[in-house]
């Protein structure tokens, strides 16, 4: 298994889950120091089958490295979990949006959304062939109905509905060119309660969040199997169907909230 983003939150929850199932994982991060602590806290309870990497999938060498790695210490990955990304510094219009923290955003979440299934599409591909998927890929995009829900910035709900449309258009060129063995999903665990999620979160869109989120770790329990028994492409494995999360919305947030 590989996780981006894994240093913390979902990602490491989702790690954590998967090692106790007995898989063997390769996470990486941004931040050094906190993926260190990471992997040590994981590696007490799973011993060395944990590796990690600090890298900045914004950067465009990252995922190069990434694969490297995962290909060196695992030997064959059967699933790669796009799960790094960002929500931006800051939650406000577009308008009061600093022009860096823009760039930053849609750099992370989509252009190293696309570099990191580029390399995992590559190593997949150098491992033995299968007629029907035998290696997963998984992103987390965002569906219109999540895009909707969410209080976040413009760039952060465009980048990762542009993320649903990568999964999309890649299944469709694997089909095309008749790569069989590589299955491409989505993973939509609706809102986790997460620092990216709580930043800079104003009065408003901390009641939806408080009334909403889930904790990763309850959000991991969920996903985890499903991630270990996907079978072949196209899944939308989520914590919550659209149904159950608009009753919930309903049940919790004011419907007035929900409109503004």
């Amino acid at each position: 298994m590989v996780i981006t983003g894994g240093s913390r939150g979902l990602g490491y929850a989702v790690a954590r889950e998967l090692l106790r199932a007995g898989d063997r994982v390769v996470l990486c991060a941004r931040d050094a120091e906190r993926l260190g602590e990471a992997v040590e806290a994981l590696r007490a309870e799973a011993g060395e089958r944990v590796e990690g990497l600090a890298c900045d999938i914004a950067q465009p060498e990252a995922a190069r490295r990434l694969a490297e790695l995962a290909g060196q210490r695992l030997g064959t990955v059967d699933r790669w979990i796009n799960n790094a990304g960002t929500a931006g510094r800051l939650k406000r219009p577009l308008e009061a949006l600093p022009a860096e923290d823009v760039h930053a955003t849609c750099t992370t979440n989509l252009a190293g959304a696309m570099a990191l299934s580029a390399e995992a599409v590559r190593l997949m591909r150098r491992q033995p062939e299968a007629p029907h998927p035998r290696y997963h890929l998984f992103n987390l995009g965002f569906s219109a109905f999540g895009a909707a829900l969410s209080r976040t910035s413009i760039p952060h709900k465009v980048s990762k509905l542009a993320v649903a449309s990568l999964s999309a258009h890649l299944r469709r060129e694997l089909r095309r060119t008749r790569v069989r063995s590589i299955g491409v999903h989505e993973l939509r665990p609706g809102l986790v309660r997460t620092e990216l999620l709580l930043a800079d979160a104003g009065p408003e869109a901390q009641r939806v969040i408080d009334a909403l989120a889930e904790e990763p770790e309850a959000v991991a329990r969920h996903l985890a199997p499903q991630i270990r028994a996907v079978s072949g492409t196209g899944r939308v494995l989520q914590r919550r169907s659209k149904p159950a999360t608009l009753a919930r919305a309903l049940r919790r947030v004011p419907p007035a909230v929900l409109r503004r």
